[in-house]
């Protein structure tokens, strides 16, 4: 048994949330589902979180998502990207937007551990470098204190991180070398993950609702030119603090007014605005909603 085998192990019979962190192809993913897969076989009840906003594993980009293990075929590719419970981010990186990610993450932390789990295993962004990266870990596990962090790491990338991590929590840390077995990939292969992810998510039946220019969170200024919501990413509400998916924002020029795209047949609630806009490729093109507003 080698040395990533042993930590699986231990994590999978120990551990009540296990978080991963690491760069890009460090094989967060890879271990965080053989960790979720052998607590199964141990007869835990495992949920699996993936905090990370761009390369999905649960749900579509610019969200997190939770997925309940219930089965072996729960952790194929195929199902685990269907997410049980989904956060709304609203971008593709976490720089940025600190606040809605670590609101998403506590909100399903707290439902998988209401829905029974005993194990949580969070998978988290490559994002480990830079003022950044040691900020969206430092609250990524401030918010869901971990009893044990997982770093992947090759040389010393990740030293800056999991110091700021060990002085202030004092969680365990294990540290091991990126599994000479991960491949790869280049920054267009990233790239064109997440708009096939994302065109995936928008591919059939999608609904077409009216939208009321009053619905949306932040409120739009008056007299807010709508034209400028086109193709917007919005998250949509279940009325109850979650969300039930994603949609877009049509402008329709013949009566100046909102309709909102989504594969979700059930009418929101309400609608959050996200900060990205969807090309017609369903690549994303960030937005600043503060620019956009005219506000601070």
């Amino acid at each position: 048994m080698n040395e990533h085998d042993r930590l699986v192990d231990r994590a999978a019979r120990e551990a009540r949330i296990v978080m991963f962190v690491g760069g890009l192809d460090a094989g967060k993913s890879t271990l965080a589902r053989a960790t979720a897969a052998f607590a199964l076989r141990r007869g835990r009840t495992v949920a699996y979180l993936d905090a990370d906003v761009a390369q999905k594993t649960v749900g579509p980009p610019a969200t997190v998502g939770l997925k309940h293990v219930r089965e072996p075929d729960d952790l194929t590719l195929e199902r685990l990207s269907h997410a049980d419970a989904l956060g709304f981010v609203g971008s593709t990186t976490p720089q940025g937007h600190v606040l809605p990610l670590v609101g998403a993450l506590a909100r399903l932390r707290d439902k998988a551990r209401g829905e029974g789990a005993d194990l949580i295993v969070v998978d988290t962004s490559a994002m480990v470098s830079g003022i950044w990266g040691q900020l969206v870990k430092y609250y990524k596990v401030d918010t869901l204190l971990p009893d044990l962090v997982v770093g992947l790491q090759r040389g010393e990338e990740l030293e800056p991180v999991l110091g700021v991590i060990q002085r202030f929590f004092g969680v365990e840390l294990v540290t091991l070398p990126v599994h000479r077995n991960v491949v790869s990939t280049s920054v267009e292969d990233r790239s064109g993950q997440r708009e096939h992810a994302m065109a995936s998510y928008f591919g059939t039946d999608l609904q077409r609702f009216r939208v009321k220019p009053t619905v949306f969170m932040p409120s739009l200024p008056p007299l807010f030119d709508l034209l400028e919501l086109d193709r917007l990413l919005v998250g949509l509400s279940d009325g109850d603090g979650g969300f039930t998916g994603l949609g877009y924002l049509e402008y329709v020029p013949e009566d100046q007014g909102l309709r909102l795209i989504s594969p979700v047949a059930e009418p929101p609630k309400a609608l959050r605005l996200g900060s990205v806009r969807l090309e017609d490729s369903f690549r994303v093109k960030r937005v600043d909603l503060r620019n956009l507003f005219g506000t601070e």
